[in-house]
């Protein structure tokens, strides 16, 4: 291409080389001057320059870019131009509204035939314009070279263009070798197809994108995985026409790591609270196992059981210790998910009896009191539990990749042990996850121990309580007796109720429900004293009423004073009631107790507070029963009043 054609195309800042100049900063104007010293061609660049248009210029020799005489004598454009082979130098020209402007022009003189001068070219820049562009360019580089953000400039093919010197430290690759490449050329083990999409959305639609997460490893961080945050926006001319992406990039590793952890610190605290609240709900040791399992798949584990010793899970009355020598057996009693799942079938189902020998790491924790954690289920783990299951290598292959076992600690016992499991793409077990287990499991051991200890007291109880009541009443000849024991409050309590019937001599016979306040082993003895003596004074054939006035000052002399009740019958072939006068009631001690009228609703027996000599007669202040029964009743206490009336 001749030269001047070069100037024929006119000024297009679309022409300027792709590496980032940004033509409207840095006006270049292009002039020819021909052989004859006449302004052969005058660009759009050029116009923009000096005001002046090309119609008013071409084919003049320059005069009215001369500056004028008042001016500090600077040598013209036009001698910088003519004058001489190939310049370089400051020069000076009129502007077209009169004032001078300081140029800096780079000349360069073909010569088209030998001994005859050629035509001049000259490219033409404003100083004022050099001199902010090196401001702007100073400022830029030291941002780039100072700042210990990461910067880097692509263009529009998202290739680099520029990288500073934080970059080059977090990238660990020098800037020479970013230039012209693409970004997972430069860092292949970051998410950069992301990335770039990301870039190429800000290019298309020139919307931002702040805080964007990049993660992986670089150069500089070896095998250490990092977190960076990227944040992008659009490079554009003067004329918003974009040529490109910067971003910068900042290493937030620390402060994602915190906030994870802060997080994780949170959800612990909140599965503690939800194990406080779900474990323990009930005195049945199976429900407490299973509750144990359902918390810890609430985020902890995806699978987890619960294994009781068999002497703690069957016999609630055994006494077990840490000689495990021969090993152990333990009773499944929760397990979760109970079924449906791949992973949780390889396991043993619930209500099943596993024994382990003594080297079988299930034993070694509870030997050892400590969790067992393998944090990562590879080969090596697969071997050492081959000899004595073949369920891990089975897990291992379903995804479970880690596993952490921790024994059940209460009251100095180890109750068992409880297991959970994680599977892909769940983090192994931490240091922090086997301080929460641990946690689950001494509350839920506590509980279990409660369950079992209520459990031991129980079948106590219900085992004295059954030696106590008649299973085959004998009445004497002439009597038919039915009978039928249906407890009134929960099931699972034991009390002190009873009922007899005891023969008596003329053909009669007593009959004795009782009721001992309370629930338990203690309530059940009770009960077998009291059966024991209502027997023995009814065989005196003392009167109902005085039977219980004996009843009364023998429970005086038992420990804790309980408080009974006792429906009592006297029957014969004619059956009557046995009951006790109606009680009397004093208002004022100086004042005389009155008869009541018939009040169904006061068990005869009973005593009532009065200051009245015990063969006074008075009346209880208690609301008449809407509905009466032929049956009297008596109840007693240990007489701690200063005065009763019977």
């Amino acid at each position: 291409m001749r030269y001047s054609e070069v100037f024929s195309q006119g000024f297009d800042p679309a022409r300027v080389h792709p590496g980032g100049l940004w033509p409207d900063e840095l006006l270049v104007a292009g002039v020819r001057v021909d052989a004859l010293g006449r302004i052969a061609h005058w660009d759009a660049a050029a116009e923009a320059l000096l005001g002046y248009p090309a119609s008013e210029v071409l084919g003049s020799r320059g005069e009215m870019l001369a500056p004028m005489s008042r001016f500090p004598r600077v040598e013209s454009l036009m001698e910088r131009i003519t004058t001489g082979p190939a310049t370089t130098g400051p020069c000076t020209a009129r502007h077209r509204d009169g004032r001078p402007v300081e140029l800096a022009a780079w000349t360069y003189r073909v010569p088209e035939t030998p001994g005859v001068g050629g035509d001049v070219f000259a490219f033409l820049v404003a100083v004022s314009a050099v001199l902010e562009m090196r401001g702007s360019r100073a400022l830029l580089d030291g941002l780039c070279g100072q700042s210990p953000i990461g910067l880097a400039a692509f263009d529009s093919d998202l290739r680099y263009l520029q990288v500073n010197t934080a970059l080059e430290a977090i990238n660990g690759v020098p800037e020479a070798e970013h230039l012209g490449k693409r970004l997972h050329e430069v860092l292949p083990d970051i998410n950069s197809a992301e990335m770039e999409a990301v870039m190429r959305r800000v290019l298309d639609t020139g919307e931002s994108v702040v805080d964007f997460r990049v993660t992986g490893r670089t150069p500089a961080t070896g095998l250490e995985d990092r977190v960076w945050s990227c944040s992008h926006f659009r490079l554009e001319d003067t004329r918003k026409r974009p040529f490109g992406v910067a971003i910068s990039v900042v290493d937030v590793t620390a402060r994602v790591r915190a906030e994870q952890a802060a997080a994780e610190s949170h959800r612990r605290l909140d599965l503690l609270n939800e194990a406080a609240a779900r474990i323990g709900t009930t005195l049945d040791m199976r429900r407490t196992a299973q509750e144990l399992a359902d918390v810890a798949l609430r985020g902890f584990a995806d699978i987890a059981t619960v294994d009781l010793m068999v002497a703690a899970a069957d016999d609630a009355a055994a006494t077990f210790g840490s000689d495990l020598a021969g090993g152990i057996a333990v009773r499944r009693l929760g397990k979760a998910p109970a079924r449906g799942s791949p992973e949780a079938d390889v396991l043993a189902p619930l209500g099943a009896t596993l024994h382990y020998p003594p080297d079988a790491p299930y034993v070694q924790a509870i030997t050892r009191r400590d969790p067992f954690v393998v944090a990562e289920v590879d080969e090596r783990a697969i071997t050492a539990s081959s000899c004595h299951t073949g369920a891990v290598r089975q897990l291992r292959e379903l995804g479970v990749h880690s596993l952490l076992m921790v024994p059940l600690l209460a009251r100095g016992k180890v109750l068992g042990a409880t297991t959970f499991y994680r599977a892909a793409p769940a983090r192994p077990f931490s240091p922090d996850d086997v301080a929460l287990a641990r946690d689950m499991a001494s509350r839920a051991a506590v509980y279990l121990d409660n369950a079992r200890l209520y459990t031991r007291e129980h079948d106590t109880a219900v085992t004295l309580q059954r030696s106590l009541l008649s299973h085959r009443l004998t009445p004497p000849p002439g009597i038919e007796v039915a009978h039928c024991y249906r407890p009134a409050s929960d099931i699972n309590e034991v009390g002190g109720d009873w009922y007899d019937v005891v023969g008596m001599s003329g053909g009669r016979a007593a009959l004795v429900v009782g009721d001992v306040m309370g629930h338990g082993i203690t309530a059940a003895a009770v009960m077998g004293q009291l059966r024991s003596a209502v027997r023995t004074l009814a065989r005196l054939a003392l009167p109902p009423e005085q039977l219980l006035r004996e009843l009364d000052a023998g429970m005086a002399d038992l420990p804790g004073a309980p408080l009974a009740t006792a429906p009592m019958r006297s029957a014969t072939r004619q059956p009557a009631p046995a009951r006790s006068p109606r009680p009397a009631i004093l208002h004022r001690p100086s004042s005389t107790p009155t008869a009541p009228p018939n009040c169904w609703n006061c068990p005869p027996g009973r005593r009532w507070e009065s200051a009245a000599s015990t063969s006074s007669r008075s009346s209880c202040r208690c609301p008449r029963a809407a509905s009466s029964s032929s049956t009297p009743t008596a109840s007693w206490r240990p007489a701690a009043r200063t005065s009763t009336s019977d």
